[in-house]
């Protein structure tokens, strides 16, 4: 991928474009099989590698985290330099054209609206981020992080010029940031259209995103996973599906399947509540199993240790701090015969699976989520014996 912003120097975050995207590729498979090596010695030898899920190599990335900066006046979207100044990096190739032509929109809605942008160094202002993610029917949800509502009155005054600017905008947010550190959003979000929720169309399931909710940046490869993932749990035909961690409900809704209940379970009560809606949806187009899917909002690990039921299968897709112990020994000591562990972090992934020695890694598979990039996602499938 050539990328003007990285030949100047102007932002070098895709610290891999000088290397060709197949050794790219094939430099992660290599970390990846000897991490689990090293953790797990013989056991990581069962393992048969699935060719690699390869991304586009730009255009790939459906969610944009920017950061605002400049003035009201002639505002940046993009990154922060070393002197907590505003790079404007609009043009960046990650982004696929519909997500990017919605940048010169925003920026000329954040100087209508007067939204000021947060400067850092002088702790004033008050626009800090814009988060816009894109469906893949081509509608967006954009997200204004601001220190306070001081601007709400001005941005509902000017939304319905944003809207006919942008006509596929379906879901607008102000979230409040109001303390001055290095996170992304605040807890509170306000909605100002008429819809709360992004559809994400995967296959043949539809995801409902709500602001808050995560989903995967590289909506293309998170597709192929969830298809991958269903098809190892078709083959292990279980009755009892649990998908720990479950988002907005990816995994559980791709499983369902006539005589199988599914659980998902997941701490974020918007992602659950997400993920609901979606079950409730198929569940009126008449999807098989659709009605016996149950989302509940609690810790995975709490939840599971306190069930009596044992699931014939579970997903578990925790974040980069992995399952932790608790998890794995329950695991471990639960009589499941089928785990599916779907990583962003190879390291507590290999850590993880080494402390689950009665489950046998049989299948696994790198996703290359994150191309130019030191970091992928992999998923591994585990049976018992």
């Amino acid at each position: 991928m050539q990328c003007a912003y990285y030949d100047s120097n102007t932002c070098r975050s895709c610290t891999l474009i000088p290397v060709p995207h197949a050794q790219q590729v094939a430099t992660k498979q290599a970390e990846l099989e000897a991490l689990l090596r090293d953790a797990m010695g013989d056991r990581a030898a069962s393992i048969a590698w699935d060719a690699p899920l390869i991304s586009a190599e730009q255009g790939f990335r459906t969610k944009a985290k920017m950061v605002v900066g400049g003035t009201v006046d002639a505002p940046t979207i993009g990154i922060l330099d070393a002197h907590g100044r505003g790079v404007d990096l609009r043009d960046c190739p990650l982004y696929p054209e519909p997500l990017a032509a919605s940048f010169p929109a925003l920026a000329v809605f954040i100087h209508v609206a007067r939204l000021v942008p947060y400067d850092i160094p002088a702790r004033s202002g008050e626009l800090k981020h814009v988060i816009v993610t894109l469906a893949p029917n081509g509608e967006l949800m954009a997200r204004l992080v601001m220190r306070s509502t001081e601007a709400l009155a001005r941005i509902r005054k000017h939304l319905p010029w944003l809207l006919e600017e942008l006509p596929h905008l379906a879901v607008l947010t102000l979230n409040v940031l109001p303390e001055h550190k290095a996170v992304l959003e605040g807890d509170r979000e306000i909605v100002l259209t008429d819809r709360d929720s992004l559809e994400m169309g995967l296959g043949d399931v539809v995801l409902h995103l709500r602001p808050q909710s995560f989903f995967q940046t590289n909506t293309a490869i998170a597709t192929e996973l969830y298809a991958q993932v269903a098809g190892w749990v078709d083959d292990a035909a279980p009755g009892l599906v649990w998908d720990l961690y479950c988002g907005v409900g990816g995994f559980a809704l791709h499983c369902l399947a006539d005589g199988r209940a599914v659980v998902g379970v997941e701490s974020s009560e918007q992602a659950v509540e997400s993920a609901r809606t979606s079950a409730d949806e198929l569940a009126r187009e008449g999807r098989a199993g659709a009605d016996d899917a149950l989302f509940i909002a609690a810790d995975a690990t709490t939840w599971a240790r306190e069930q009596s039921a044992v699931p014939d299968a579970v997903i578990v897709n925790p974040p980069r701090r992995g399952i932790g112990s608790d998890l794995a020994g329950w695991l471990e000591e639960s009589g499941t015969g089928t785990v599916v562990y779907s990583s962003c972090n190879a390291i507590t992934l290999a850590r993880d699976l080494a402390a689950m020695p009665s489950l046998t890694p049989v299948r696994g598979r790198l996703l290359d989520m994150f191309p130019h990039t030191t970091h992928y996602e992999a998923v591994v499938l585990l049976r018992r014996g």
